[in-house]
């Protein structure tokens, strides 16, 4: 008879269906990542039922040899990996030095430390999740899955070798230590699916797998020889229709057969919108088992799997794994959307040539040969200069000396509110200790402060340029959206009719504030409600109701009538324009841009556009000022506009970070002009 389909596998015999499987699972992820191919991301778990089961048919084998030694393991991962990570670390370095704005490239140093320390899958987990829409420009996001591997083999042989060490059943040892971590993917999906997702005991089930058929395919064939004989000699009869010697071939292609069925259904069913890795997990794991285990000689191993084109894309599997992501990241960071087919086509194309150069002239030779000893001492400096390079590139910021206009530039297109720091007003002001405002409640100084700034986004838009120019005030600003400074009842309920009384309430007892100035997202606080006009990506705020009307001005009302009794001075900002147009759109910021930084046509719209847009909500507003000639109105639109136009830059720099808020540059314009009009002709008023 020949072998049954649980070929003994040792450390000199070569399974090129293995290599066909790797083939599968990476040109699935690259499918995945250029092409959306639907369940491609699970190649990853295919990579990982391989890894455990090669990782540990070695341990096994050294341990039971007593031949196990932790620095030839070692020395063989270090020789196996980190060639290709490297140069792949380095490349992503320099190519971001060119392409990539100070925080994207203060990110990639991040990432590249993480990378080199293999632990990018817990610095992801603190970042946004893996479908996220800005994942795509995160250039070394795929190291994730790398990060993972590294852990269960600095892990794994550690307690496999304990464990033999004391006799201790190793089968049993990894049917537990799986059992445990399938268990927690499962409950932990339900919970934290992005956890799940990076965590390290959450996916050690999946190498785990391979590691279980590891084990039975190399002490249990004996065991298993008359049971297979028994179940092949039923298989043949099925298939064939008489009794045929029982070989192994029906049994191994059943097998392998369902292996790879279960492969395709994962690639069709499984997608984003899953919870995955959770049970969804299960199809590739087990699709991946059975096809190793089905042995080399099984039809689908032998024909598809082990042709020379699978092969060829197996043996150069890791560098195009490595390659693959980072090219189209940065294609995607530099067009600002995703590339057009034809260039992801070329791209991909571009990555395989990498990947096989790699392999041919970086990775095989450093890998193999001479001098092990000498390779993997250089091969761990180089790892850990890589890592440095990356840490000190993140806590220099992104060493932004590299272009400081086209840095500034871009943090003010991206909403640029840079942090300040502040005092949290509770320190102060024990009435608002308690109460937690979705903005921010605090203080310039650690002080009793002399100026109120109250409202929603509208007024937090301002707060760097407010800290900065009324330096020799104290200034408490206090920011609760679709709530504060007044609103409609759409909004005045619940925990913003507490915030909102509270305000009130405090400021009648406050005896340090003198000036209260209210801004906000008007248009939106007495409509209810906006529209997202996704195209331009900007927002505008819904029609008008009578409902909505008379609430908020029943709310203004009675703000207003209770503070201006406490004989505070009380100020009232207008809005900004909202634009009708993209912001980002008007400039070309990327550092390797083949067209000038310009000041566009379409950056400005007509003022008489804006007004009669937001006229209804103006008139709603001065209806309510018009009972309260004591409040003083700061109108921010003649800063924007002139001459009939509103501008949204300066011809050089926005004024804006979004569609409806101001950056800091524009922002410190609006309150320069409020603080010469409002404090520096009236300072002994207020």
């Amino acid at each position: 008879m020949s072998s049954l389909p649980y070929p003994e596998v040792t450390k000199s015999s070569y399974r090129p269906d293995i290599d066909g499987l790797r083939a599968v699972a990476v040109l699935a992820v690259v499918a995945f990542h250029a092409f959306e191919f639907k369940g491609g991301f699970i190649g990853v778990d295919i990579f990982f039922v391989i890894s455990g089961y090669l990782i540990s048919t070695i341990i096994f084998e050294n341990l039971n040899k007593g031949t196990f030694s932790f620095t030839d393991f070692y020395s063989r991962r270090i020789r196996r990996i980190f060639p290709a990570l490297i140069l792949v670390l380095i490349a992503c370095f320099a190519l971001g030095w060119f392409v990539l704005l100070a925080q994207e490239y203060k990110q990639l140093g991040k990432h590249i430390a993480a990378g080199a320390g293999f632990v990018s899958n817990f610095v992801l987990w603190g970042e946004a999740g893996y479908f996220d829409n800005d994942a795509s420009t995160k250039p070394l996001l795929h190291l994730w899955s790398l990060g993972i591997e590294e852990q269960f083999y600095i892990v794994w042989p550690l307690l496999l070798w304990f464990a033999w060490k004391r006799k201790f059943n190793l089968l049993t040892i990894t049917i537990l230590v799986a059992i445990i971590s399938f268990l927690l993917n499962v409950n932990g999906v339900k919970q934290n699916a992005v956890a799940t997702f990076y965590s390290p005991q959450t996916r050690f089930w999946e190498l785990l797998s391979g590691s279980i058929l590891a084990w039975l395919m190399l002490y249990k064939q004996d065991t298993y020889k008359h049971i297979v004989q028994k179940i092949d000699e039923l298989v043949s009869c099925a298939v064939y229709g008489d009794k045929r010697e029982a070989d192994g071939t029906a049994l191994s292609n059943v097998i392998s057969f369902t292996g790879l069925l279960l492969l395709a259904i994962g690639f069709w069913e499984i997608n984003k919108g899953v919870s995955f890795p959770g049970k969804w997990a299960l199809i590739p794991i087990t699709g991946s088992v059975l096809i190793i285990m089905a042995g080399a000689k099984a039809w689908v191993n032998r024909v598809i799997l082990s042709n020379r084109v699978a092969v060829w894309f197996g043996l150069i599997s890791f560098p195009l794994y490595l390659w693959h992501w980072p090219i189209l990241s940065f294609a995607r960071v530099l067009e600002g959307e995703v590339p057009a087919l034809s260039i992801r086509s070329g791209l991909i194309l571009l990555a395989i040539f990498f990947a096989w150069v790699t392999y041919k002239f970086i990775e095989r030779p450093l890998r193999f040969g001479k001098y092990g000893k000498v390779k993997v001492v250089v091969l761990v400096l180089l790892m850990l200069i890589v890592g440095f390079v990356g840490y000190n590139t993140y806590v220099r910021d992104g060493l932004k000396f590299r272009n400081e206009y086209l840095n500034e530039l871009a943090e003010l297109v991206s909403n640029g509110q840079p942090k300040v720091p502040g005092f949290d007003c509770g320190r102060k002001i024990p009435e608002l200790s308690d109460i937690k405002f979705d903005g921010e409640c605090a203080l310039s100084k650690d002080m009793e402060p002399n100026i109120l700034f109250l409202g929603d986004s509208h007024t937090a838009h301002y707060k760097k340029a407010i800290w900065d120019i009324f330096q020799d005030d104290a200034v408490l600003m206090v920011v609760q959206t679709s709530c504060l400074p007044f609103s409609t009842d759409v909004f005045m309920t619940g925990e913003c009719k507490r915030k909102y009384l509270s305000i009130i309430s405090y400021l009648e007892r406050n005896k340090s504030i003198k000036t209260i100035v209210l801004s906000g997202y008007w248009s939106y606080l007495i409509s209810g409600g906006y529209k997202k006009i996704p195209d331009v990506n900007v927002r505008h705020p819904v029609p008008l109701t009578k409902q909505n009307v008379e609430s908020f001005r029943l709310n203004s009302s009675e703000f207003l009538s209770r503070v201006s009794a406490t004989g505070k001075s009380i100020i009232l900002f207008k809005d900004i324009p909202d634009l009708d147009f993209n912001i980002k759109k008007c400039f070309d910021y990327r550092p390797l841009s083949f067209s000038p930084v310009t000041k566009l046509e379409n950056c400005w719209m007509k003022e008489d556009d804006f007004l009669k847009a937001v006229e209804v909500y103006d008139v709603v507003l001065d209806r309510v000022l018009k009972d309260f000639p004591e409040v003083a109105v700061f109108d921010p639109r003649k800063y924007l506009c002139e001459n009939g136009t509103c501008f949204a830059t300066d011809g050089f720099l926005p004024y804006y970070g979004d569609g409806d808020h101001v950056n800091h540059h524009g922002a410190k314009k609006i309150i320069s002009g409020f603080h010469r009009e409002f404090f520096n002709l009236n300072s002994a008023k207020h």
